[in-house]
């Protein structure tokens, strides 16, 4: 178990390079199981959930090769479906959430698709039934070994497009029925449908590869079944979660830092939502200025003069993976803010870290925490701690940057999983941080 040492209460300056999305990347690498021919992908970020992902295809037969930093081609023409039956898939696809993403590019070119109840973080139930009860609207027929913890989906005769109404607008749910009703013969029809820029970048791709998708970017998807799919050249976006983390992380230590290339036009209200807590966002082109907040900054308050309450919802809302960043900025905010989690009943539970540090939290219930803000008249101290998950772990990890003393963080492979050489860019922009056995 890996463990961060870090000396807080540095001020940090800079320019820092967003890496690649997470949660797109996860998306567009199963789809490259859609097509025999080659698929290019560009900046592609070296962090271990995609890595697992990258190893898991290749253990499939997929051919990679790395052409550079974040770039690799795929080709998908010569696959071993009796992998999907072996020990090492199972213990493979279980100990990674995105596996799941396999299953709809499989059932779509080959009929079948099976994979093992997926891993990922421990913060609250996450159904999978979107996924399958859209393949089962598609005429696939479902099986779950309860024993074994396998599910599987085939439709030896081939998918039908239809129509669906989704029960939720899950995200990795809609991308995996996209990826398999795009061969389906027919017409499908997804309404509800999730609409984040990472769908929209998958549908993008599909249809540059030649699928037939129209609605991108709204909840109401139609496709148009193809029998083939050729190959394509594609670009991830940059991590907005990544992004929203520099905002906390400049707001809290007081730094002067530029997060450069940002995708402004894919940012919905997340520069919005910082600035009800009162941080000063400057675009600058296609880059974000966070000026030092050497005065601090102020919550906001409804128009009404009610206290202010931020919660998530299915985007364009607010992403559900920037609460806890925004929960630890509040931390030290001058006033007081409801965070309100309302899809994870989970996520919220490291805030006992943060009391630990010295943080006014009310933990209300496990969906709503109530900041009282320190207005920086109290630095946080410095502790022990563990990360539960990947975003907790980053929001303890800026915690502990803007606390005073000597802060150890352990079990820091979960903000591996999300997070690039974090440690590696924060000594570049100025943080005193130190990877230890």
């Amino acid at each position: 178990m890996g463990t961060f040492q870090i000396e807080g209460g540095q001020q940090l300056s800079g320019e820092i390079q967003p890496q690649g999305a997470k949660n797109e990347a996860l998306q567009i690498l199963c789809a490259v199981l859609l097509t025999s021919e080659e698929v290019i992908i560009n900046n592609i970020p070296d962090i271990l959930d995609v890595n697992k992902l990258i190893q898991l295809l290749e253990n499939l037969g997929v051919k990679i090769k790395k052409l550079g930093k974040g770039s690799y081609s795929f080709k998908s023409d010569d696959l071993d479906l009796d992998y999907l039956s072996s020990d090492q898939f199972k213990k493979d696809g279980s100990g990674l959430r995105g596996s799941i993403m396999i299953v709809g590019p499989l059932l779509g070119r080959f009929g079948k698709g099976f994979i093992p109840k997926p891993g990922g973080d421990k913060i609250g139930r996450r159904r999978l039934d979107t996924h399958f009860e859209g393949f089962i609207k598609l005429g696939a027929k479902f099986r779950y070994n309860r024993e074994e913890r396998f599910y599987g989906v085939e439709a030896p005769n081939g998918l039908k497009g239809d129509f669906m109404l989704l029960e939720e607008a899950s995200v990795t749910g809609t991308a995996n029925i996209v990826m398999a009703a795009v061969l389906a013969k027919g017409t499908t029809t997804i309404y509800n449908a999730a609409c984040e820029p990472y769908l929209q970048q998958l549908c993008t791709m599909l249809n540059a590869m030649g699928a037939k998708i129209s609605g991108v970017g709204s909840n109401l998807l139609t496709i148009e079944g193809v029998t083939s799919l050729k190959g394509c050249e594609h670009r991830i976006l940059p991590d907005m979660v990544e992004i929203g983390s520099w905002i906390g992380l400049a707001a809290m230590t007081k730094s002067e830092i530029t997060i450069k290339n940002v995708r402004w036009d894919m940012l919905g209200i997340i520069p919005t939502t910082f600035r009800k807590l009162g941080i000063t966002i400057e675009r600058k082109g296609d880059d974000i200025f966070i000026p030092a907040h050497t005065n601090g900054y102020e919550v906001q308050s409804f128009i009404d003069g009610s206290i202010m309450n931020i919660s998530d919802a299915p985007w364009p809302g607010f992403t559900p993976d920037l609460l806890s960043i925004l929960l630890v900025v509040a931390t030290q905010a001058r006033g007081s803010v409801l965070i309100h989690q309302k899809m994870f009943e989970s996520r919220l539970f490291f805030v006992d870290k943060l009391i630990d540090m010295g943080a006014k939290i009310i933990l209300c219930d496990p969906h709503r925490a109530t900041v009282i803000g320190h207005d920086f008249q109290s630095q946080l101290k410095a502790t022990t701690m563990t990360s539960p998950d990947i975003r907790a772990g980053i929001s303890l990890l800026i915690a502990a940057l803007s606390a005073k003393g000597t802060s150890t963080i352990h079990n820091i492979e979960q903000i591996d999983r999300g997070y690039e050489k974090i440690d590696e860019r924060l000594k570049a922009i100025g943080a005193k941080i130190e990877r230890v056995a």
